[in-house]
């Protein structure tokens, strides 16, 4: 399995820095990742849906580290490829920093991402997006 497509949807908000869609093998996409600023620095936040009782439940996720690891790696390269597009700094990736031996299997050139766009813009394209909309 491989990440064929990332695209990157920058927001300013205090703790959710962007939301991510994701396409694997060209034939399936995830979308609604969230890219989180945490305590410890950035990380992912799979789809997720509210319960009854308040609590969020992933509707997709990785069965295992090493996919969580690939998915998160790959998506905080491509923010860190749109954040320096558009002049911005790398993004301060805190305790959860690559390794310098992780970033060889970060691909180098994944398709292009858009520009920053507001919560509503984002959701829109996301609808749009879907493979739900007629």
């Amino acid at each position: 399995m491989e990440i064929t497509e990332v695209k990157v949807f920058p927001i300013q908000e205090e703790k959710l820095k962007a939301f991510v869609s994701i396409v694997f093998d060209q034939c399936f996409m995830v979308n609604d990742i969230k890219i989180i600023q945490g305590r410890d620095g950035l990380f992912i936040s799979m789809p997720s849906r509210k319960k009854k009782n308040g609590e969020f439940k992933d509707v997709a996720h990785p069965l295992n580290n090493e996919t969580r690891r690939m998915i998160e790696e790959q998506v905080l390269a491509e923010y860190d490829r749109v954040l320096g597009e558009r002049g911005d700094p790398p993004a301060d990736r805190g305790e959860r920093a690559l390794r310098p031996q992780d970033t060889e299997s970060v691909p180098a050139a994944l398709p292009l991402a858009a520009a920053e766009k507001t919560l509503e813009e984002v959701e829109e394209i996301h609808l749009s997006d879907s493979f739900w909309t007629v």
